[in-house]
């Protein structure tokens, strides 16, 4: 029997009214509502703007060039997040990841309370939402969140009339497909621009020949979607966005802060009949200034819908009802990458990018496993140690610097730090302030170690301890960790007033800043960073360890590997405490060779991981090991 469409405008007119009252808004008129537009997301994963639309002449992308004909491209889009899971969770939550606690690699941790996935507001509000197929968040789903969300997710499934929302992922230029050998070459290896900070040798050339091949595959599966809503008649009844996950999947691209770790490519087709919704700039084949990321995707959506953004959303909606104007910045970081830890904040006015390295002590390119599968990685990092390149194709292999200013119109590449000029002073305190100002509004919990953040907020969820300032006092841990990272000598007093604080995340900085200022600062401390190693919070005990092991003596060493003998164990401290005590272990590297004999018996898997984090440990033993010179002990459950 054939079904009777439903009369959706009437139904999604009431979802509105009432949505609105729920949240406090003020409600659009029943009568005076209209039919709310079809939405498709287009999306692919790790590449930048290396499209022809966007004014790469070596890319062939003949159907993303086509939508942006007809409809209109972001030039300063980013991400947020330079890798998948905290970038996607940025969308779907409509808040900074560093806001939630969901800022490291693959974590899973509690959603907000009383707050919900954007996705769950539209379906309220009328619209059938579907997501084929990843996901991929840090933020645990708050309830059912899509009608569907599988490999077999698609609108057509929805009801007569019924408005919808989906979401077609394509995998095709993800970073695993750079790697995919043998393989048959479509762009010529010989002719692929390569940037500064990468040397010139024919594995890198393939490399990103083959990258520039899968982000033709991906342009190829947004045709298909785009003749499949053609095909249904839909096309003009339904607005379209094309975008990437973060940027381009090569090295020093993917995982890092910078512009070409963020930027993505932002195409959005508005047809005719909704051109209302479209914002002022908004024209066939035009180009946007307007600086957007992923944090305005979720807002923008509820505009779109002709819901009001909730207040407790981050970002700012650039289309529909509700548009705001124009932010003066956009904002990046980068927090755990799978098993390796590191404190990274970047903010851009669309010229020039700064970047706030908060460890500066570490290298850039920390050894990780995945990342080190590309052919790239690894050459790139054998000729660094063989002493054949010189600088800027150095930098990634050696220590960052606590500040980093690159100006994107003379220097694309971003390897000419600027933080030093005098003549850009006016342009650093501008946007180091940008970025302070956002930790602070955002409640930025990522200034606590992960351990710690676990450890403090397991009455209620991390946005919510964050935002409680008698049990996260930020503006002080901040102070502490701006003294730590900036590593002046001027304040060698400061930190060691910190060690005797009474806020752990204070002593945490305090004794990571002596940590990174090295020989020229841990001796002279060594009773109060002994000290250290008895105090109640495991991520200072590691970080006194830490310093105490590289900086100290003898006896300082033995006392470091104690605490770090007894803090490895993952059943017995958690999964983080345990991953931050064997990253403190493989920086000791030979020193904490007697350690070996514990690390082969501990288990490496368990309940203390979910199944997203199990293969952290084993690949962290792995390289201990590999870096003693021995073979590796086995996974142990």
């Amino acid at each position: 029997m054939r079904k009777m469409p439903r009369p959706w405008p009437r139904i999604i007119s009431c979802a509105l009214v009432l949505t609105a009252g729920l949240l406090g808004l003020p409600a659009r008129p029943a009568a005076t509502a209209a039919q709310p537009p079809n939405v498709l997301w287009i999306t692919s994963e790790d590449h930048g703007p290396h499209l022809g639309c966007y004014g790469d002449r070596f890319a062939a992308t003949p159907n993303v060039d086509a939508l942006a004909a007809k409809g209109m491209l972001y030039r300063h889009a980013w991400s947020n997040a330079p890798v998948c899971a905290p970038a996607r969770t940025t969308i779907i939550s409509g808040m900074y990841p560093p806001s939630t606690g969901s800022e490291h690699m693959r974590s899973l941790v509690p959603y907000p309370q009383g707050k919900q996935m954007f996705p769950q507001l539209l379906r309220q509000a009328g619209y059938y939402c579907t997501n084929n197929a990843k996901e991929d968040y840090n933020l645990a789903q708050p309830g059912e969140v899509w009608n569907e969300s599988s490999p077999q997710a698609h609108w057509q499934k929805r009801a007569a009339g019924q408005p919808f929302f989906a979401v077609f992922n394509s995998e095709k230029s993800h970073e695993s497909r750079i790697r995919v050998r043998p393989h048959r070459p479509i762009h010529d290896p010989a002719k692929v621009r390569l940037p500064a900070y990468h040397p010139d040798t024919p594995e890198i050339r393939e490399d990103w020949a083959q990258y520039y091949d899968v982000v033709s595959e991906a342009d190829a599966d947004a045709g298909k979607r785009l003749k499949e809503l053609a095909d249904a008649g839909l096309a003009e009844e339904t607005i379209v966005f094309y975008f990437a996950d973060h940027g381009s999947g090569m090295p020093r691209g993917k995982r890092w802060p910078y512009n070409s770790g963020l930027q993505m490519p932002l195409v959005v087709y508005i047809p005719e009949k909704f051109k209302h919704l479209a914002p002022p700039e908004y024209r066939p084949g035009g180009k946007s200034d307007r600086l957007v990321s992923f944090v305005d995707l979720a807002p923008t959506m509820l505009s779109l819908a002709g819901l009001e953004p909730p207040a407790w959303m981050q970002g700012h909606a650039f289309m529909g009802r509700h548009q705001t104007p124009p932010p003066p910045y956009v904002y990046g970081f980068r927090g755990r990458m799978d098993e390796r830890y590191d404190m990274v904040r970047s903010v851009t006015d669309g010229r020039y990018v700064y970047i706030r390295n908060y460890m500066p002590h570490l290298i850039y390119g920390q050894y990780l496993d995945y990342m080190f599968q590309t052919p790239t990685t690894r050459v790139w990092r054998r000729l660094y140690d063989e002493g054949k390149l010189k600088p800027p194709q150095t930098y990634f292999w050696e220590k960052k610097p606590p500040e980093e200013l690159y100006d994107l119109q003379h220097d694309r590449d971003e390897v000419r730090n600027l933080a030093a000029s005098p003549s850009h002073r006016a342009v650093v305190k501008k946007l180091r302030e940008a970025q302070q100002s956002l930790a602070l509004k955002i409640r930025d919990v990522g200034f606590l170690p992960e351990s710690e953040l676990h450890r403090r907020s397991t009455d209620t969820t991390m946005y919510d301890f964050g935002h409680d300032a008698q049990k996260y006092p930020l503006e002080k841990i901040m102070a502490m960790a701006e003294a730590a990272s900036l590593t002046k000598t001027d304040a060698l007093a400061q930190l060691g007033r910190g060690l005797q604080d009474g806020e752990s995340g204070v002593r945490y900085w305090a004794t990571m800043g002596f940590l990174m200022r090295g020989r020229d600062a841990v001796p002279a401390k060594r009773a109060e960073l002994r000290a250290a190693l008895k105090d109640e919070t495991p991520a200072v005990r590691i970080v006194a360890a830490r310093a105490l092991g590289m900086h100290g003596n003898d006896e300082d060493l033995e006392l470091a590997l104690a605490v770090l003998r007894e803090l490895i164990l993952p059943d017995k401290n958690g999964l983080y405490a345990s991953m931050e005590a064997l990253n403190a272990v493989d920086a000791l590297g030979n020193k904490a060779a007697s350690l070996a004999d514990a690390i082969k018996v501990m288990p490496q898997q368990g309940s203390f991981a979910n199944q997203r984090t199990n293969g952290y440990i084993p690949r962290l033993v792995e390289h201990i090991f590999g870096e003693l010179g021995v073979p590796a002990p086995t996974g142990r459950r």
